[in-house]
């Protein structure tokens, strides 16, 4: 298994065959990646599950991974053609955290079990580089340094990398995640979960003349907060009973991609960077793509977006980390746990 680290992209060019494992929240992901190319990917969601609660409910989350983790794993090794997974699997690559608890329990079970019965090493992964490592998988990836953007319903974070593995927090969310605002609005439109897509769509059905919500710290350093939006949604719907859900929409969503964006490319520009990179769930609003792309051209500097699949949860992103992190550091010790509150290990 030869292993060779690029300096300038965010890519770990090895030929190792992983199993990539995820269960942080309500997906259950499977993949198999060899040398950074995705054989397989099977997710199973649980949308319709949790959609009459308006959120994740953590043991219905724990018990439908249960339910399913097996025939998601068997239909990745099928699709990847994998027939003798202790001769073709180098590796299997799990989440740890962050996450729920029982999620994550279920998925490090799962990988466990299977690195004892088929004799193969065993990677913890942090959800979060996870994410990261998202974009190594794409053709075109991140040239390197990068600012990446990680939005999601549990995170919303700005990181400076200046290489795999080397992360810098550059600024987070003080109060509500992007993704957790996208729920919360959409719950109070009616609109369904998960919010993220049902706020996207939408929408696309409306043109300009937006709501002015407010834009919360959007001058003052690189920290977001999307608590204050959500109350001044909730008292523009008290006050105009029969405001136009899809306007609402519309007018939310642009005001948290203003923030993301402006605050993104004030980072990049300050840390001088050659890549901007999505990551996370909510990296797969059409709108929000479609501005970082915009500046990022602008600035003439390279954007780094992920498939929409490949922004929510998934199994590729896990092998990807985990292979990285295999190379590097190699094993994990079999009897490390799960650590739903984990953070990023940030070097400044």
């Amino acid at each position: 298994m030869a292993s060779q680290m690029s300096e300038k992209r965010l890519f770990w060019a090895n030929d190792y065959s992983i199993l990539g494992i995820e269960t942080s929240c309500d997906e259950s992901a499977a993949s198999v990646v060899r040398a950074n190319t995705v054989l397989s990917s099977v997710i199973s969601t649980q949308g319709q599950i949790h959609s009459g609660f308006g959120g994740v409910v953590p043991e219905l989350a724990s018990r439908e991974h249960e339910r399913v983790i097996i025939s998601v794993i068997d239909e990745a090794l099928k699709r990847a053609r994998i027939s003798n997974p202790s001769r073709e699997i180098d590796a299997i690559a799990v989440t740890k955290g962050p996450g729920l608890m029982g999620s994550l329990l279920v998925g490090v079970a799962a990988a466990k079990s299977l690195s004892l019965a088929w004799g193969v090493p065993l990677v913890g992964v942090d959800h979060m580089e996870g994410h990261i490592f998202a974009s190594s998988l794409e053709t075109y990836p991140a040239e390197l340094p990068a600012m990446v953007l990680l939005v999601s319903g549990g995170h919303t974070q700005l990181i400076y990398v200046s290489g795999p593995g080397s992360y810098q927090l550059v600024g987070t969310s003080i109060d509500d995640a992007a993704g957790e605002a996208f729920d919360k609005v959409a719950r109070l439109l009616g609109l369904g979960f998960p919010g993220g897509p049902a706020i996207d769509l939408a929408s696309r059905q409306v043109e300009g003349d937006f709501i002015r919500f407010p834009r919360a710290m959007l001058n003052k350093g690189y920290d977001f907060s999307f608590s204050g939006l959500k109350t001044a949604v909730l008292n523009y719907l008290e006050t105009n009973k029969v405001a136009s859900p899809e306007l609402v929409a519309a007018s939310f969503q642009e005001a948290v991609i203003d923030v993301l964006v402006k605050k993104t490319f004030a980072a990049a520009k300050a840390y001088g960077v050659k890549s901007v990179v999505l990551g996370g769930g909510v990296a797969a609003n059409s709108r929000l793509r479609h501005e970082v792309s915009l500046a990022a051209q602008e600035m003439g500097i390279r954007s780094a977006i992920p498939a929409p699949i490949a922004c929510t949860d998934n199994g590729s992103m896990i092998a990807a980390a985990g292979a990285y992190r295999l190379a590097v550091e190699g094993p994990s010790d079999p009897a490390f746990g799960v650590e739903p509150s984990a953070m990023l290990k940030y070097y400044e």
